[in-house]
């Protein structure tokens, strides 16, 4: 059905009716209105409105004009010897024919149409345009909120941290094996929480298949505290595993997942109360 409505609305069946089509047009236009009863109707409904056309605008000539029309046949014949004489007879009116001549209305019409359908269209791809800009744009903001918004909340949870008496922050040092690593944790004994401070830590970037374990020394024994990934880009303050005691603290580099005990000769950084 919107195959038929698109030919219909496309023009055709006006030409066709005009009689302003090619044959391959004319015969393509015949073939559909036999294949689609609404393209035979619309046609018929377009030579019915032509006809009312013509009746409505159908002008009779004067007298003398009609005289003088006659006169100039009769003369056009009389001059063309291969033409037996004809009798004239005078008729008293002249039936217009049933349709008019060719005109230029429906291709003016349609073009038209045609070029405020094309206006139409680019203002719509300008309006899309802007709308998909103004889109871009809000998600842009929202993103940046949001970011804004996560930052804050994290700015907030550090300070609540540090202003927490029962936190004590402990600075892990570089080991021969790595000079230069630094580690802050902040460990809470009464709220039995250990955190990392990611955002100021400094430790060489870990492969795939190793990560940094945190280590606790209760009475001389390690515990183990979690892994973690010497993310450069991350600067959040990252809880590790709680534990209650603690007279030291040490990272080494483990397999990834962690060891049941720490490898001594990977130690990175380390720190004592």
């Amino acid at each position: 059905m919107e195959e038929v409505k698109a030919y219909i609305e496309s023009g055709i069946l006006e030409l066709y009716v005009l009689g302003d089509v090619t044959p391959q047009e004319r015969a393509e236009v015949e073939a559909m209105a036999s294949k689609h009863p609404a393209i035979k109707a619309e046609l018929d409904e377009i030579e019915k409105s032509l006809e009312l056309y013509a009746e409505a605008n159908a002008v009779e000539p004067s007298e003398g004009q009609r005289d003088r029309i006659l006169n100039s046949l009769l003369t056009n014949f009389a001059d063309d010897r291969n033409f037996p004489s004809i009798e004239v007879k005078k008729v008293d009116n002249v039936v217009p024919f049933d349709r008019p001549k060719q005109s230029n209305f429906y291709k003016y019409a349609f073009a038209a149409s045609l070029a405020l359908l094309l206006v139409s269209i680019a203002a719509l791809i300008s309006v899309y345009r802007d709308l998909q800009q103004s889109n871009t744009l809000v998600a842009s903001l929202q993103t940046q909120s949001q970011h804004f918004t996560n930052r804050v909340n994290f700015m907030d949870h550090e300070l609540s941290i540090f202003r927490d008496p029962s936190f004590k922050m402990l600075k892990l040092k570089g080991t021969p094996k790595s000079p230069a690593s630094v580690l802050m944790v902040a460990w809470s004994p009464v709220k039995r929480k250990v955190m990392i401070d990611m955002g100021n830590a400094s430790m060489p970037a870990n492969d795939q298949a190793h990560q940094y374990q945190l280590w606790a020394l209760v009475g001389g024994k390690p515990v183990d505290l979690g892994v973690f990934d010497a993310d450069t880009t991350s600067k959040e303050m990252k809880e590790m595993k709680s534990t209650a005691l603690a007279d030291a603290f040490a990272v080494t580099l483990e397999p990834r997942g962690g060891s049941s005990s720490p490898t001594m000769s990977e130690m990175v950084v380390v720190g004592k109360f």
